[in-house]
């Protein structure tokens, strides 16, 4: 089974960005791209491990914090 192509305009709104966003991070390397001819495609899995690259965790706030602020 050949994994699904996106291209930027359906990672874009898989983002929620613009389309200004994906041709970004194609044109740094910072996403995996396909050329297909003069076409480029993301597949979706790096569109997946992006987002999981770039998730960041909240916070928990330590007893001692919560001391100091009250």
């Amino acid at each position: 089974m050949v994994e699904r192509l996106l291209d930027v305009h359906q990672v874009a709104e898989l983002l929620g960005t613009t389309v200004r966003f994906p041709r970004r991070l194609i044109e740094e390397r910072r996403i995996a791209f396909v050329k297909v001819g003069r076409h480029v495609r993301i597949p979706e899995s790096a569109v997946s491990a992006f987002i999981t690259e770039n998730t960041v965790q909240p916070v928990t706030a330590r007893p001692e914090m919560l001391r100091r602020a009250a």
